[in-house]
């Protein structure tokens, strides 16, 4: 299968909303979390600093998932990671995560951080075998998405930890 990558554009801001909102309900099954927050804005998440990059099984295709990293005062924060269960297991989520590393690095980036569930396998143990690690939320940044999570309540369903690669 050839799979293309390409930068989001403001006709896809539904697309992207859409597919995460389909992904977002595989995780709201494995925490029993009825009560999530919606889906980002796509339109907001495709004008946002950063980047947003698409992937599809073929050019001709509709796109399946995407990855959002922010421009985080000077680092890049991988902000959501979202592919279609039904296109799930075929290496995609892997395939995006090395193309937003990659992205990052052309963009001079020397570090990627995230946040995410420590026990869900397809969140911190699937970043872990990305090469990301475990690390402490240092900057202002880091510490807002902290309290955020916490007055969001994603803290109800497991613990919430934030990951670092060095680039």
């Amino acid at each position: 299968m050839t799979t293309t990558i390409r930068e989001a554009r403001a006709e896809d801001a539904e697309v992207i909303q859409t597919i995460e909102a389909i992904a977002d309900a595989l995780l709201v099954e494995a925490l029993g979390a009825p009560e999530w927050p919606p889906p980002a804005d796509g339109t907001e998440r495709v004008g946002s600093t950063g980047y947003v990059l698409l992937l599809q099984e073929n050019s001709d295709s509709s796109p399946v998932g995407f990855v959002h990293v922010l421009d985080a005062v000077g680092t890049a924060h991988l902000e959501q990671l979202s592919v279609l269960p039904e296109h799930g297991r075929r290496g995609h989520g892997r395939r995006l995560v090395e193309a937003a590393l990659d992205e990052a690095r052309r963009r001079g980036y020397s570090r990627v951080t995230l946040r995410t569930y420590a026990e869900i396998p397809w969140n911190a143990p699937f970043y872990a075998s990305c090469g990301f690690q475990e690390s402490i939320p240092e900057s202002g940044f880091h510490r807002q998405l902290v309290e955020t999570e916490t007055e969001l309540g994603l803290d109800r369903h497991g613990r919430r930890l934030q990951m670092t690669i060095l680039l």
